[in-house]
């Protein structure tokens, strides 16, 4: 707030013709002590507690997962499988080119090829390459409507690029008890998976 300055003090009565010029006046400066308290760097006993509590937390949730992880050999094949299927189907509307999933149910292996322009079938690389089924998984049969059920021999299913393929139901099996079936859907490539032996 300003402060006035003419010979009187503020509050008292102005003569008449004198006028009161004001000027700010600097404020008086406060010191800021320096002799503040300081907080010692560190963590308190509660502190750290709630730290191994939370890692000890974590830990117990995460080990059954990681345990588990990469035993389960149908469940892996299966999204391998379904992954590959997506993929081709994909890349054939990108690319305009027809490509074709071979199962070789003798060998337990899938691997696609790419029709090219000239009519020759190209060996796909990276996701669509030659892939065995994990650990003792097997093809206990491949159905194709309109051409029927395979157990044995290669089965071939097209994929093309207007946004189709064949539908196709695979049914795969681990042992004599673990069993899934994936139902591979025509429009969309993406495959469903049922638990056990399903027939469509």
């Amino acid at each position: 707030m300003p402060t006035f300055r003419a010979g009187t003090s503020n509050n008292s009565p102005r003569a008449p013709g004198v006028a009161l010029t004001a000027t700010k006046m600097p404020r008086n400066s406060h010191t800021v002590p320096t002799t503040l308290k300081t907080r010692e760097a560190g963590f308190t006993l509660v502190e750290l507690a709630l730290v191994v509590l939370l890692i000890g937390l974590f830990s117990a949730m995460a080990v059954p997962m990681l345990t588990g992880f990469g035993q389960n050999s149908l469940d892996a094949s299966a999204r391998r499988l379904a992954g590959t299927v997506k993929y081709l189907f994909n890349e054939s509307a990108l690319s305009g080119r027809p490509y074709r999933l071979t199962y070789n149910l003798d060998r337990q292996f899938f691997a696609a090829k790419r029709l090219e322009e000239n009519g020759e079938l190209v060996e796909v690389a990276g996701v669509g390459k030659k892939q065995g089924l994990k650990g003792d998984v097997r093809f206990k049969d491949i159905y194709v409507p309109g051409r029927g059920t395979f157990s044995s021999g290669e089965v071939t299913t097209e994929i093309h690029p207007v946004g189709w393929l064949e539908e196709t139901v695979i049914h795969l099996e681990e042992g004599e008890t673990q069993k899934l079936t994936l139902r591979i859907n025509p429009f969309t490539g993406v495959t469903e998976v049922f638990e056990g032996h399903k027939e469509f």
